[in-house]
């Protein structure tokens, strides 16, 4: 596959209404312009604007705990092979939530060496949604024993929000952030 994004995000001057949102889509006082993946969406202003609030909702709002939600994003991106989103989280929201380099190089590798069971509970997790689209009833059990209901549909929303945006990302080719990180070799 080419390198080249096969939809090309937008690029400035951006439409004020399309301004707007980006600002929306971005961290308050952010000095980083817009990423490639917001840009691209922004091409379909309707799918733009109903997609924002889950997403943020998501990150900013959820139930389950911050690092445990990372550990789900990162774990996803990397499963889905959706190396800007993976590399985006390990720069700005993983060291955020307290999670090491070598942990966050474990969710692109699936190394299980450097999780407390809790951790690796949710790495399971996320390799079963993606393997079988589902989640066995041993995990279940599993999770049940660590997260009421309300916190374990959030996990498995995150994991399929994630994994639909991985398959933007790549179905989109969309272009590395010159920030973000690569996927450990």
């Amino acid at each position: 596959m080419s390198d080249a994004p096969r939809i090309a995000p937008l690029s400035p001057p951006y439409a004020p209404e399309i301004e707007a949102q980006l600002l929306k889509w971005m961290p308050p006082g952010s000095a980083i312009e817009p990423l490639a993946l917001f840009r691209t969406l922004a091409l379909h202003d309707d799918l733009f604007s109903r997609m924002r609030p889950l997403g943020a909702g998501l990150l900013g709002h959820g139930r389950v705990p911050p690092r445990g939600r990372e550990i789900v994003i990162l774990r996803t991106c990397a499963r889905a092979g959706a190396e800007y989103e993976w590399g985006i989280h390990a720069v700005i929201q993983a060291p955020d939530v307290g999670l090491t380099v070598e942990q966050v190089e474990a969710t692109a590798s699936g190394e299980l060496h450097p999780w407390s069971d809790g951790d690796a509970i949710l790495i399971r997790l996320v390799d079963e949604i993606h393997d079988t689209a589902t989640v066995s009833d041993a995990l279940w059990s599993e999770l049940s024993a660590r997260y009421p209901d309300d916190q374990i549909l959030e996990l498995i929303t995150i994991t399929g929000w994630y994994r639909l945006l991985s398959t933007v990302i790549n179905t989109a080719n969309i272009e590395h952030e010159t920030w973000a990180r690569r996927f450990p070799a």
